[in-house]
Formats: C-alpha cells, sequence, structure tokens
C-alpha cells in the first residue's frame, strides 16, 4: 500500500536486539548493519526508501534492549498497525518494542540527554545458552571492593581520552564526558558494571570495563584509575573487554536522578 500523498509524520521506536551478528547498529556499505535491516523493512512497508536516525551507535556484537530511533513517513492506520508491521518484517533478533507519533522537533540523537549501559561478566563460564551476552572470566576471580574504589575515580566530568578509541574514519569528538554514575555489582559469582552518563566515547564503557577487570584481578590498583584518567592518552595498559557482554540499556530524554 502506498501512502506517498498523505503528509509524512515523524515516528519514534525503542527496539531490541542481540548484536552477535551484526557489524552495529550503523549501516555501512559492507556488513550487515542492524540499521540496515530496519531500514529494509520500512522500505517493504511503505514501498520507498525510508531513513533512520539511531540515538547513537553500538559496536558490531553490542546488544541493546533500549536503543531509539526515528524516522519520517505517512501512515494513516495507527501505531499498533505499523508497529506489527515492522514486526513482521524484521528478523527475530531485532524486536521493535514500542512506536509512536512524535512532533517533528523530537530527534533521537540530538535530543537525548543520556544513557545507560550495563556490561555483564561473570567469574568461571558462562552457561551455553547465556554466552553471546556474557564475558566469561574463566579462572579469574574479582575483587569487587578494588574494583568501586577505581569506579570511584571515573565518576564525573573528565577527559576519557585514555578510555576511548579512535573509529579510524577521521571523526573528531570531544573527549569531555560527564559520568553520572558508575557501579559494580555482584550477584553470587555474577558481575555487572553500570554505567549511566551524558554521552560515551567509542568503546568507553568496553574500556573502562577492561580496566576495572583487571583492578580486579590485582594487575591495577584502583588509584592507577585515576592517573590513567589523568595520562589522557590511550595505552596497552588499557584493555577493550569483549563486545558480547555489553549492552544499551536506555536512552534518556530527560536528565535522570542520580
Amino acid at each position: 500500500m502506498r501512502h506517498s500523498n498523505a503528509t509524512p509524520s515523524r515516528w519514534r521506536c525503542l527496539c531490541s536486539y542481540d548484536g552477535t551478528n551484526y557489524c552495529g547498529w550503523q549501516k555501512q556499505p559492507q556488513g550487515h548493519s542492524v540499521q540496515g535491516c530496519i531500514e529494509q523493512a520500512l522500505q517493504k512497508t511503505f514501498t520507498k526508501k525510508t531513513k533512520t536516525i539511531g540515538a547513537g551507535r553500538t559496536d558490531a556484537g553490542v546488544h541493546a534492549v533500549g536503543q531509539v530511533f526515528h524516522f519520517d513517513a505517512a501512515w494513516g492506520h495507527g501505531s499498533d498497525k505499523l508497529l506489527k508491521a515492522l514486526r513482521v518484517r524484521l528478523p527475530e533478533d531485532i524486536q521493535p518494542l514500542d512506536l509512536v507519533e512524535v512532533p517533528s522537533s523530537f530527534h533521537a540523537l540530538c535530543s537525548a540527554r543520556g544513557k545507560s549501559y550495563v556490561y555483564q561478566a561473570v567469574e568461571g563460564y558462562a552457561l551455553p545458552m547465556e554466552m553471546r551476552y556474557v564475558h566469561s572470566l574463566k579462572n579469574r576471580m574479582l575483587d569487587i571492593s578494588s574494583m568501586r574504589k577505581g569506579a570511584d575515580h571515573l565518576v564525573g566530568r573528565h577527559d576519557f581520552s585514555s578510555f576511548a578509541a579512535s573509529r579510524g574514519s577521521g571523526e573528531v569528538e570531544s573527549p569531555i564526558k560527564e559520568l553520572w554514575r558508575l557501579e559494580v555489582i555482584r550477584s553470587g559469582r555474577r558481575i555487572k558494571i553500570k554505567a549511566l552518563g551524558g554521552g560515551f566515547l567509542y568503546k568507553m564503557v568496553r574500556s573502562i570495563a577492561g580496566a576495572l577487570f583487571d583492578v580486579g584481578i590485582g594487575t591495577l590498583k584502583p588509584d592507577d584509575i585515576c592517573d590513567l584518567l589523568e595520562n589522557r592518552e590511550r595505552t596497552r595498559i588499557v584493555k577493550t573487554a569483549p563486545a558480547r557482554g555489553l549492552c544499551l540499556e536506555k536512552v534518556y530524554y530527560r536528565r535522570p536522578k542520580v
């Protein structure tokens, strides 16, 4: 069914995806992306190319339960039917959760005020059905108290250059970010690192997780995190934790209470 004669509306969609089989959120000339799959589903729905704008990019292998994107399209049959039309055209590892019509002033990326991520790991080995989502620490045991002390150094507004990676595309982004909260939570042998902030650099959360894991096993001291932060330069000391453990939890369009 064609809707080209109707006035386009702006739609906001909340979606979840398993990033294992994707090169990341962003559509790329070579690579199977989440955004590419969604735009293909929209093209089938509207019989025309429909561009999406995401709240941010997730890396290859990173998951999301609360990604947000918007698109402009004419549709006169209600949001419920549009959500259903999108669901039936997407693979099982991408699931739109909610879709609403919004004012044209809304922008999934520019209107965002913050994001939360969670990194999950397990001492020993993850169970087979959860290996896609949890980093197995194998024989490494963590000192959670030391990790929390290290995490405290990172909360606040800082230059996070030491915990970022270059995209290699010539993009320039300010390394100054504000981390509102950074928690290290243990439940038995399971560990979660939860990060809430106004914005994140490329591979920043995974780099923070990697550094905190090294604090946990004693390779780094809690105060070394402060020294790395003040150094403002990426070195081999900071390791990037595997993508599978990271998940984008939520995008905030009002600053959350911390």
